[in-house]
């Protein structure tokens, strides 16, 4: 069993049944032997984008997570903190969150955000 956390694109690439999700990414994310994680920084995201006009994604993802068996994460005061020491390598608030979770939780980040890899986390392509 690996424990894995969607970034915000890698989770709408899965929804979408996106092209854009690689083969050995789709068996990883649907092996129910993994734990697969979303963030709440995800769907937090995604409201911000939906409310500026910037994105049409589905309403009720927190509804959907729980279909599609997905663990919800939290964001705890700790999580916040390690967000807060991060070197700024990345400037996205909502990256830096998910980065600072894959790190406190031991996960796995599946991201396409090269940038991310530049973190101590490990880290999938989910284009792969």
């Amino acid at each position: 069993m690996q424990r894995f956390l969607l970034d915000t694109h890698t989770l709408l690439w899965w929804l979408a049944d996106s092209e854009q999700l690689g083969n050995r990414c789709r068996e990883v994310i649907g092996d129910q032997r993994n734990q697969v994680f979303v963030s709440a920084a995800t769907t937090w995201e995604i409201s911000i984008k939906m409310s500026l006009g910037k994105l049409a994604a589905p309403e009720d993802i927190d509804s959907i997570v729980a279909d599609e068996g997905f663990s919800k994460l939290p964001i705890s005061l700790y999580h916040g903190q390690l967000a807060g020491h991060l070197p700024a390598i990345h400037r996205d608030p909502f990256d830096r969150m998910l980065i600072a979770q894959a790190q406190a939780e031991g996960l796995i980040l599946l991201t396409a955000d090269e940038m991310i890899a530049q973190y101590q986390l490990r880290v999938k392509n989910p284009r792969k």
